[in-house]
Formats: structure tokens, C-alpha cells, sequence
């Protein structure tokens, strides 16, 4: 992800010149601190990795861990390659456009991510001045990420295998982009089976999912740099619907979730966490809106070329494809029967005992 530190309105001036960002100093590398970053970041992704191939046993001690942490190396590796090719899209973008921009800050979090990071964000102090800069630097990213997803995704699901599906399970998200994949690699999958992601597709999935939250058109995210490029200023007013309509995909998974389970009987605590993601993702957004503000700060008048246009419009067609209305969800968890007269001796103590 790509973000602007610098908020404030200019003067008229200012606009008129032709520079692609405001005459501010470049960051001045860090590289001890990104190279720490980026190597816990990595051994988060391998503990991520190797959990997820059970290769970790229950109460592991550090040991355990840093004997299983090379069998992560199947998710680690294609997933920080995801990760990285997206933060140097933006960075080489910058650096094209003359537009100063740190190296990328990788954010580990194993054990509070369920992929073992929150990726990674570069900065660009200062303020971008042209419009195709800015569709430049928003769009690069992404597409950069896809390129190395897109394979990631096709050899891990050919390595993985279709299995009927367990009494209890837990289904990723099925964006019209993944489910399209599915069907090219592994053809028809019959009713009450489906692929068991190994690792490297595990990765491949997390790749088109972060795609698709940083294509969101909304705010400091990629999808809001690209939306305001092609619409301009008018955009940060329909950002704001944009950020509202997550309340509408929260609302539709509490209907596809919550309601029958307390209607049916079910385990409420699995239907809130199936339904909850996009109003966790709506808070955070409005944090960020506090934090660094909604709005993007106005660029020159100059119009997009038709190729740039083509551009933009492409990356709002892949959120569309890639955006998964439930990110992820348990399913099959056993229902509450209601309790028969019967059933409650059981909890009877008998004549003369105590309880």
C-alpha cells in the first residue's frame, strides 16, 4: 500500500507547477530497520506456514517452533514474493515519476494475522501533483502483486487435491476471479467435496484477498489513489458511500449467518465471527479516515491518457472480480437440539446423594 503523509492544502501557485510532487526531502532510507522488518516478517510467515501444515504440535515449545519453522517455507516464500513485488510496484512507480517514497515497511503479527502479517506500506512524504502519477503509483502495486498471485494460485491448487467435505470445515472466500481459477485447474468440482488448499495455494489465496482490500476504492488504499485519478475530485464524496456500503456486505453475511442460527440453533460465536470481517474492516477504515484523512489533496487539471483511463478502469473491473463478500467461514458446526424431559435426569443426583 501506498500512502501520503502530507495532507495540507497548497497554494494556486504551487499547482501550476509542473513538478510531480511537492520539492520535499526524500526519505532518508532506514535500512537497518527495513531489513529487521522484513526478516521477522519472514520467520512470521514461515510459523505461519508451518502451522498451517500441522507441523507444529499443541504447546510447542521454542524448540518445537524453531524446528518446524523451515516446513513453512511453502507458504513463506511465495507469499513474501506477493508481498514484496506489490510495495516495489509502488516504489519503482515513485521513483519513475521523480516522486520520493521510503522502502517498503513490512508488518509482522504472528498470532493476531491469521496469514502472520499485516503486509507492508511504503511513504511518500509530500504531496503527488499529477494525476497520471498517481494512477501510476496506486495502480502499480497491485498489478505487480497479481502477476506473481496469479501463478502462485495455479501451482498450488494443482498440487492440492478435491476432497468430500468434512462434518466441520472452514471454506476461504470464493471471489469470481478465485472461483474462475478453481474450475481452469482442477474442472468440475462435484456438490459436497472441494480443494484442501495446501500451503503454496494457501499463499496464492492471500495474495488475490490483500489485492483485493487494497483495490477498495476508498480513502489512502491503492483503489482510492486510482478512483480519484480517473474521477477526480467528485471522488472523495462518493468515498464516503464506498466506505459505507461494507455495512451492507457486514448486514448481508449477518442474514446469511446469524439469523438462521438463531432461528435453527447453532453456534452463535461461529456466526459472529463468519459475519463480522467487513465491519472490522469498516472501523479500521474510518480510523485511518481520523487519522489521516479521507479526502486526497487536489493534483493539476491535466486529463488521463486514454491508455492510463484503460488503466483504471481495469483495476475497479479486478476488485469487482477479486472481492470476496465473506472473506472466510466455519461451517457445519453441530446444532443445538432443544433439551427433552428425558435428557434431563441425566442431571438428577440420586435419592441421598449429595449434589
Amino acid at each position: 500500500m501506498a500512502q501520503d503523509q502530507e495532507r495540507d492544502d497548497r497554494d494556486d501557485a504551487d499547482d501550476q507547477d509542473d513538478r510531480p510532487s511537492e520539492p520535499v526531502e526524500p526519505p532518508k532510507p532506514r535500512l537497518a530497520l527495513h531489513a529487521a522488518l522484513f526478516v521477522v516478517t519472514f520467520i512470521a510467515l514461515l510459523y505461519t506456514g508451518a502451522g498451517y501444515g500441522g507441523d507444529l504440535p499443541e504447546n510447542a515449545t521454542w524448540g518445537d517452533i524453531l524446528r518446524a519453522l523451515p516446513s513453512g517455507w511453502k507458504f513463506a516464500v511465495p507469499l513474501m514474493a506477493i508481498l514484496l513485488v506489490h510495495e516495489l510496484g509502488h516504489y519503482v512507480a515513485a521513483r519513475i515519476h521523480r516522486v520520493p517514497a521510503s522502502l517498503p515497511f513490512f508488518v509482522p503479527a504472528p498470532g493476531i494475522s491469521p496469514f502472520g502479517t499485516f503486509g507492508a506500506v511504503i511513504l511518500m512524504p509530500g504531496r503527488i501533483k499529477r494525476r497520471d502519477a498517481l494512477l501510476d503509483i496506486g495502480a502499480a502495486g497491485p498489478l505487480a502483486g497479481l502477476i506473481v498471485a496469479i501463478p502462485v494460485v495455479i501451482i498450488g491448487l494443482s498440487q492440492s487435491v478435491v476432497e468430500p467435505l468434512p462434518p466441520m470445515y472452514q471454506m476461504e472466500g470464493q471471489s469470481l476471479f478465485y472461483l474462475a481459477m478453481k474450475r481452469a485447474v482442477l474442472g468440475p468440482i462435484a456438490d459436497g467435496s472441494d480443494v484442501l488448499m495446501n500451503a503454496t495455494a494457501f499463499a496464492g489465496w492471500t495474495g488475490l484477498f490483500v489485492t483485493a482490500l487494497n483495490l477498495l476504492p476508498i480513502g489512502q488504499l491503492d483503489g482510492g489513489h486510482i478512483a480519484y485519478a480517473l474521477v477526480g475530485p467528485t471522488w472523495d464524496r462518493w468515498a464516503k458511500w464506498a466506505h459505507r456500503l461494507l455495512l451492507a456486505v457486514f448486514a448481508f453475511n449477518v442474514v446469511r449467518f446469524l439469523i438462521p442460527t438463531f432461528e435453527h440453533g447453532g453456534s452463535v460465536a461461529q456466526a459472529i465471527g463468519n459475519s463480522t470481517f467487513w465491519l472490522f474492516w469498516f472501523l479500521i477504515l474510518g480510523w485511518m479516515r481520523r487519522r489521516t484523512g479521507m479526502n486526497h489533496p487536489p493534483f493539476d487539471a491535466g486529463p488521463l491518457s486514454p491508455g492510463r483511463r484503460l488503466v483504471a478502469a481495469g483495476c475497479l473491473v479486478l476488485f469487482v472480480l477479486l472481492f470476496m463478500p465473506t472473506p472466510w467461514a466455519t461451517h457445519g458446526a453441530p446444532r443445538l437440539e432443544p433439551l427433552k424431559m428425558a435428557d434431563l435426569s441425566a442431571f438428577n443426583p440420586s435419592p441421598g446423594t449429595s449434589p
